[in-house]
């Protein structure tokens, strides 16, 4: 008998094994290969950082503490600033540390952890920005029955199926993914978990993954942009036929930051999420994804102080009494 025939179960048995090994850390080709940025990134986003957390904290400590600011509106800024602590949390102190490592790596378990709450904080995000947007509609076009329609109780049934919806989705596309197998190249195109990186990694198929994640894409971020659409759509319709100039400009000067934070957040991730996922994630996606996952979250509050009247008054107070 030959030889070659005694050896060839052999070898087929460790083909096996190696077709069943589990890839247990990623490594990140992380935002930059110039060693020179590598200061310059790491100080950009430690400042990124610590603006997003002072200004999402001082947000809700803003709204909590003042009295004028008790309505539904506000009510839902300072959920949408505990989303964006939680949600720029998830992301940038790993990508701050991973900047000054010499392996920017993550556990396998790690890695499931970050993609779990990015993708649920992000959902959520996008689903309580519609329900601003309808906070808003209610509020133009009938604003004498809108304490009566926007009760502190639909409030939080509002902001608890957001979340609900948001991390039911991200339970299903996380085990999704991680019951893939990842046994060959652990190098992530990327400088976080993010799905479309994952799935170009699994030596599984992936179709099953890549249709839920397009339907998770489209029904939540389409159709909760349908509703920012709608709702728009009748508030300006509602403004156009006012008749005091003084009460156009009051109406388009408070949906004008929530207009403002929705563009930017739907823009950026419908730009990564809904192409073809053999699209080659290159620098620009890398750019894109900062700014959705790291710089957005510092935006929204700014924005808000900067353009909602009622807030901007508020700080001027405050700041005025500590001085």
């Amino acid at each position: 008998m030959d030889r070659s025939d005694l050896s060839f179960p052999s070898l087929q048995r460790s083909m096996e094994v190696a077709n069943r090994t589990q890839v247990m850390l990623f490594l990140f080709t992380g935002l930059t290969d110039n060693e020179k940025l590598v200061p310059v990134l790491f100080m950009l986003f430690l400042v990124v950082y610590t603006v997003t957390v002072m200004g999402n904290v001082g947000m809700v400590a803003i709204v909590h503490g003042t009295a004028s600011l008790h309505g539904p509106m506000y009510y839902f800024l300072s959920y949408l600033s505990i989303v964006d602590l939680c949600y720029s949390s998830v992301v940038t102190p790993k990508m701050l540390f991973n900047l000054l490592s010499k392996m920017k790596s993550i556990s396998f378990h790690g890695c499931a952890l970050q993609l779990f709450f990015f993708a649920g904080l992000a959902v959520t995000e996008a689903l309580l920005l519609s329900s601003m947007s309808y906070d808003r509609y209610v509020a133009i076009c009938h604003p004498l029955h809108y304490i009566s329609i926007m009760t502190r109780r639909k409030c939080l049934a509002l902001v608890l199926l957001t979340s609900s919806i948001g991390f039911l989705q991200s339970t299903v596309q996380t085990s999704c993914i991680f019951h893939l197998r990842f046994c060959g190249p652990n190098l992530l195109e990327h400088f976080y978990c993010d799905i479309p990186p994952l799935l170009k990694l699994s030596c599984s198929r992936t179709l099953l993954c890549e249709m839920v994640t397009i339907f998770f894409t489209c029904s939540c971020g389409i159709g909760s942009m349908v509703t920012v659409l709608v709702s728009y759509s009748l508030i300006i319709s509602s403004i156009l036929r006012m008749k005091s100039t003084e009460g156009r400009r009051k109406a388009f000067s408070t949906c004008s930051s929530h207009l403002t934070c929705v563009s930017i957040f739907y823009g950026t991730v419908f730009f990564i999420y809904l192409r073809p996922p053999a699209s080659d994630f290159g620098k620009q996606d890398k750019v894109v994804s900062v700014f959705y996952s790291v710089m957005i979250p510092m935006l929204n509050p700014l924005i808000y102080s900067l353009r909602n009247q009622e807030v901007k008054r508020v700080i001027v107070g405050v700041m005025h009494r500590s001085g």
